[in-house]
């Protein structure tokens, strides 16, 4: 029921990725305009339910007060349905703050996190990169930036399939000692993991494609995915208008269409369909408001991988043998 477009783009998006990767759909929402969306395509050879749930949590009402006050939301139903087993994962394209909470509250975080975090796609000159977090928690500790580093590294190998993640940690300069307090002590951390951390990385490096994974807090993860996005539709803009001035103009316009249209879909959130919310004890895809029907159908079938490639127990081997990282969790993860 979420997003801007709600069930008329949600239904086509997931029943086309349905059909794609041959997996069965769970619809939760209000049924007669699930219904009415399901009337408009050609379902057969889809194995679709649907789970009906009455109340919708809006884009701008608090979490807090949604999950108090509404206790029958599609996000909360689909979160139970993940808790108990008869999901295997969730996409939701509504309020992401609500998505968040429903994974903390209802199902739960995987032992050993300490907090679940936002992953991100980003393109860059070479091939897709990991950057977490990207706005699930924008006040971290040390150990956080850590374990997010563990949970990037199973993302890269599983969903993006590098053998050998190169993890960098984003701070204001490469050298060791540059960054805060919080990003000088998380390199020590990440110097005695076991992942391949090849010590900062800086703004500039995001787009270069020399690093795999790049860690950080949910306010800078944040900003930069966002700038990474406002950028990508300016520069196609100015790129358009610029080669449409004069007729030698118009003459490069369509020499240089072919590549233009490369770099739009490099840059549309589209092609990677949303960001997957890990250290759950299921996994759970948040989209973006203003997502169409092939975001949606991305993102399902992004969930679909993650659950094909076995990523939580992946996560959970890595945190295993990065356990003593994840000692303060454990005391901690029988709390909210």
């Amino acid at each position: 029921m979420g997003g801007d477009f709600g069930p008329d783009v949600v239904v086509p998006g997931a029943v086309a990725a349905a059909r794609g990767r041959k997996i069965d759909l769970i619809l939760v929402g209000v049924e007669s305009r699930i219904n009415a969306a399901l009337g408009k395509l050609d379902v057969r050879g889809v194995g679709i339910k649907i789970a009906p749930a009455t109340e919708i949590a809006g884009m701008d009402e608090k979490p807090t007060e949604t999950m108090r006050r509404k206790k029958d939301t599609s996000i909360q139903v689909c979160s139970k349905l993940v808790r108990d087993g008869l999901a295997d994962g969730l996409v939701s394209a509504g309020n992401s703050g609500t998505t968040l909470a429903c994974g903390m509250f209802i199902i739960g975080r995987i032992p050993g996190v300490e907090r679940p975090a936002l992953a991100a796609f980003l393109p860059t000159e070479k091939r897709p990169i990991v950057l977490i977090d990207v706005g699930a928690n924008v006040d971290c500790k040390p150990l956080h930036l850590m374990q997010f580093g563990i949970m990037a590294d199973v993302l890269a190998r599983d969903l993006l399939g590098f053998s050998n993640p190169r993890v960098g940690l984003m701070s204001i300069g490469e050298e060791e000692g540059k960054g805060n307090l919080q990003v000088i002590e998380a390199f020590e951390l990440f110097r005695m993991s076991s992942l391949n951390f090849v010590g900062n990385v800086e703004g500039r490096d995001l787009f270069t494609g020399d690093v795999d994974v790049v860690v950080c807090d949910g306010f800078v993860g944040n900003v930069a995915l966002k700038l990474a996005e406002g950028l990508g539709s300016s520069l196609g803009r100015i790129l358009r208008g610029e080669l449409k001035r004069g007729f030698f103009a118009k003459i490069g316009t369509i020499l240089a269409l072919a590549a233009l249209k490369r770099f739009s879909r490099l840059m549309d959130y589209a092609e990677y369909g949303g960001a997957p919310l890990i250290g759950l004890k299921g996994i759970a895809i948040v989209c973006h408001g203003k997502s169409n029907a092939k975001a949606i159908a991305n993102a399902v079938d992004m969930a679909a991988t993650f659950v094909t490639k076995k990523a939580n127990d992946h996560l959970e081997e890595n945190l295993a043998v990065n356990k003593d990282f994840t000692l303060f969790a454990h005391k901690r993860s029988d709390q909210p």
